[in-house]
């Protein structure tokens, strides 16, 4: 089974077909928002914080960590983002546990955020593009870990399948030739939103399958994009999660605060057999105790055990 091993400085978080399905937060990204970005321009941390414990307390595996912020007074992001980018991985890592994904376009805030990350972060990410496999490739290999393979190139974002995962094999076969394994590779075969192509879930779900089969990769994707322009958005990505994990998923890049797509997920983790036991689906399903009420059936339990302990 390809594992893809991720870590923080205390916690190992595994991304594979046999494992839990991987949530890496979106959240801290200023991308469309307009708030965040202004916040970050103006030194407050304030939001990255509160986003960093709001979704780590509603069952993110992984963070998302994305600076790309423009400044007014900088618009060269090249000199911008990696100070920024150091900034909020040491400021994430400080309040959270969890692994961390490196999210950027500039090589200077991937390397920045590799030198301030502690354990083994996820590097998001690498295209087909020629110029971005000879900048970033090296990256992975020098710091040894685990990449997002974007799945387009120096044509662009191709609307027929067969190209995409011609694209991620591309991918696959020139890390191979820096030292890199295919278990270190998680393509995003990328999503295309399905108001705007009718069969863009379908093919998601045959591309998943052909990239587990074929190339034995893990997978990942911005699952929101599926969604993007339609009405009710929340319940068309609380349907497209669990079809993709049926299909090999094991990833996606998401917002973990909406509880319709966490539920959705939890459940699929149940029905694949990666809930043991059910323990989570059955720990998060329990209603809240009242202040003051213990769990039916605790005091029983534990009166038992003090009896049996006398009797002995």
């Amino acid at each position: 089974m390809t594992r893809t091993v991720v870590e923080s400085k205390t916690r190992t978080a595994i991304i594979g077909f046999d494992q839990p399905f991987c949530v890496i937060g979106e959240r801290i990204n200023p991308t469309g928002r307009k708030k965040l970005a202004a916040q970050l321009e103006a030194g407050d941390f304030s939001t990255v914080e509160a986003d960093a414990l709001e979704q780590v307390a509603c069952g993110a595996t992984m963070l998302d960590i994305n600076a790309g912020v423009v400044y007014n007074s900088n618009p060269n992001p090249n000199e911008t983002e990696p100070p920024l980018m150091r900034r909020m991985i040491e400021l994430v890592q400080a309040l959270v546990d969890v692994p961390l994904s490196i999210d950027s376009s500039v090589p200077g805030a991937l390397l920045a955020g590799l030198e301030a990350c502690q354990g083994r972060p996820l590097l998001n990410s690498v295209t087909g593009e020629e110029d971005r496999l000879e900048l970033v490739l090296p990256l992975v290999k020098k710091f040894n870990v685990p990449v997002v393979a974007i799945s387009n190139d120096d044509t662009g974002i191709s609307e027929d399948p067969d190209v995409r995962f011609e694209v991620a094999r591309k991918i696959v076969q020139r890390a191979a030739d820096f030292g890199i394994p295919a278990c270190d590779i998680v393509v995003d075969p990328l999503v295309m939103p399905i108001g705007a192509m009718s069969t863009a879930g379908l093919q998601v779900f045959a591309l998943v399958r052909r990239l587990r089969e074929e190339l034995g990769v893990n997978t990942t994707c911005g699952a929101s994009n599926v969604s993007f322009g339609l009405p009710n958005r929340h319940s068309i990505n609380a349907a497209f999660l669990p079809m993709a994990i049926a299909s090999g998923m094991t990833s996606a890049i998401m917002n973990p605060v909406r509880p319709q797509e966490m539920e959705a997920i939890r459940a699929a983790n149940l029905l694949m057999n990666n809930d043991p036991n059910g323990a989570r689906w059955i720990k998060h399903s329990k209603p809240p105790l009242a202040e003051g009420e213990v769990e039916e059936g605790a005091r029983g339990r534990r009166e038992g055990r003090r009896r049996r302990t006398v009797a002995e």
